[in-house]
């Protein structure tokens, strides 16, 4: 189960727990989701539409039948400069395929390591998809859907990287 052992959540509810909620709804995927916290009328619509899809009672409460049903909802890692790794490699990959779309500013070498030009890399993405220009890459800047179909840079980078 990719969600194991969460709480029932509905509307009106706030928390982690909410964004595990609305991260799993933009995998299904649902892009005008907005991974902030709070399980309002928006959230709310997402989840009854997801249950109705899903052969469920579209109630809007997600309980364990829902979460069952949901794609992983956990959090995909945060990374700035000193994060390494494969998942890193994978960002490169992504922000370099990218690049002619958000100013041509590639990451530099492919190397799995996040450093300066990685940093302005991320900046140059956050600046074109107009959200906080940080360097960092958080929830944020994971959910920026890219021009692809159904893609954000989550999906992109790859979803194998959530950190349950």
């Amino acid at each position: 189960m990719s969600n194991p052992g969460q709480p029932t959540v509905q509307q009106g509810d706030t928390g982690t727990t909410v964004r595990r909620v609305q991260r799993a709804l933009r995998r299904t995927p649902n892009l005008s989701v907005v991974v902030d916290g709070i399980f309002g009328p928006a959230t709310h619509a997402a989840v009854v539409e997801f249950q109705q899809g899903a052969g469920l009672v579209p109630d809007g409460i997600v309980g364990p039948l829902t979460w069952a049903a949901l794609p992983d909802g956990g959090p995909m890692p945060l990374l700035h400069e000193g994060t390494h790794g494969p998942v890193v490699s994978s960002l490169q990959t992504v922000l370099t395929n990218g690049a002619d779309q958000w100013g041509g500013v590639t990451p530099g070498p492919i190397d799995g390591i996040f450093g300066p030009r990685t940093r302005e890399a991320v900046e140059a993405f956050q600046g074109w998809a107009l959200i906080t220009v940080d360097g960092v890459v958080g929830d944020q800047t994971w959910s920026v859907p890219l021009h692809a179909a159904n893609a954000t840079l989550e999906s992109a980078v790859g979803l194998e990287y959530v950190a349950s």
